[in-house]
């Protein structure tokens, strides 16, 4: 699993994808079986017996015990002579010789797929290594194995750990992927307002092609600040952003989605909105978040339009975003009932009054409120000094 040459995915993660696309519901039969082809080759070209035994027994390849035996004793042969290279380099080396021979061990142990003993292995080379940049590297490779297996708890420690090592130092370089990996693990944990300052703030420093292409990381950047920042700061550091107008053409729907949500051309909107939710639905990161995604970008949008307004017919707002009367009172209602939008609906009059919240008001409640806890707890406590 290597790091990944310049605008190269690191093709692990690219297997990873794969095999999500393999078990989605909305990728056709026929592709699966291109996919399933390309996920069969990865797996005997590296030699990856562990992950073939897990894919078999969940019945997304089908078991060929030949390939199995002959998958492991190539393992076991390359085990047998990383191992010689080891004990040649304690013997007869120096320190460095003997951690680029546990290094190969652990990204052998990476390569084929064995996520136990890789991590062991990078463990032990950790404890070979010196040098802080070395050592950051090693905690690179983790946070892959961890975005691979989608194990957010390994991947929560590895960022962790490598916070701590850039208080010994760190060059700004792997500072910046730092920033690209944690934005990654947060958006894939909801997150999406950090996933929004950590992206924006690696834009002109993106090197971390090992996780994704570029394209890929500005339409990240760009879904996430559409429902993290105000319309000023999205207008300022997304719309106007020189390197985000560079490739945002590339990438389907995404300039459309962009613009026609800035300038307020709603029923535009919509139908590249529509292209949007079905990228965000196969890819692997976004697709757990997709239902809560398509609810906040909703909020966004309806919230901005309502916004100009003290009142709105509600056949204004259909045309405006090019649906029918019903769908709109249909979609209102479930935002207004859940405490999204601050609005109701007059259905007699067919019409929509906002009612923004006075934010000095909300101040004051909020205040008042914590006021009656604060001494309902010290009542409490006076009770219990008194006994």
């Amino acid at each position: 699993m290597d790091a990944g040459t310049e605008g190269t995915q690191q093709p692990h993660l690219v297997l990873a994808n794969k095999l999500f696309l393999l078990t989605h519901s909305d990728v056709d039969d026929i592709e699966k079986v291109t996919i399933r082809d390309e996920v069969m080759s990865t797996v005997i070209a590296d030699d990856m017996a562990p992950l073939y035994e897990t894919l078999t027994a969940s019945s997304v390849l089908e078991l060929d015990q030949k390939v199995l035996d002959s998958m492991r004793a190539k393992i076991d042969e390359e085990l047998k002579k990383l191992d010689e290279k080891i004990a040649d380099a304690e013997e007869n080396l120096g320190e460095s010789e003997v951690r680029e021979a546990h290094l190969a061990k652990s990204l052998f142990y990476i390569r084929v797929g064995d996520k136990e003993k890789a991590l062991e292995q990078l463990k032990v080379t950790e404890g070979k290594t010196v040098a802080v940049g070395q050592r950051m590297d090693l905690v690179f490779y983790a946070l892959q194995i961890g975005f691979f297996h989608m194990d957010f708890d390994l991947i929560s420690r590895s960022i962790d750990k490598a916070k701590n090592l850039f208080e010994e130092g760190g060059d700004w370089e792997r500072k910046n992927r730092l920033k690209v990996y944690e934005g990654l693990y947060c958006m894939s944990t909801r997150n999406f307002k950090k996933a929004t300052d950590l992206f924006l703030d690696s834009i002109s420093t993106f090197t971390t092609y090992e996780l994704f292409p570029y394209d890929t990381f500005i339409f990240y950047t760009v879904l996430a600040s559409i429902i993290s920042l105000d319309r000023v700061s999205l207008k300022q550091k997304v719309v106007d952003a020189p390197e985000i107008l560079t490739v945002i053409g590339k990438i389907p729907h995404l300039s459309e989605f962009i613009n026609s949500l800035y300038e307020c051309r709603y029923k535009s909107f919509f139908s590249a909105f529509a292209g949007i939710s079905e990228h965000i639905k196969l890819d692997r990161y976004l697709y757990p978040h997709f239902r809560y995604y398509m609810r906040e970008i909703r909020t966004v949008v309806y919230s901005q339009f309502l916004e100009s307004y003290k009142s709105v017919t509600i056949e204004a707002m259909a045309k405006a975003f090019g649906v029918t009367v019903d769908f709109v009172d249909l979609e209102l209602s479930r935002f207004i009932a859940a405490g999204k939008l601050h609005c109701k609906i007059d259905k007699v009059a067919g019409v929509l009054e906002t009612n923004r919240p006075d934010a000095k008001n909300a101040l004051y409640q909020a205040t008042i409120k914590q006021g009656d806890f604060l001494l309902n707890r010290i009542q409490k406590l006076s009770r219990v000094i008194d006994l």
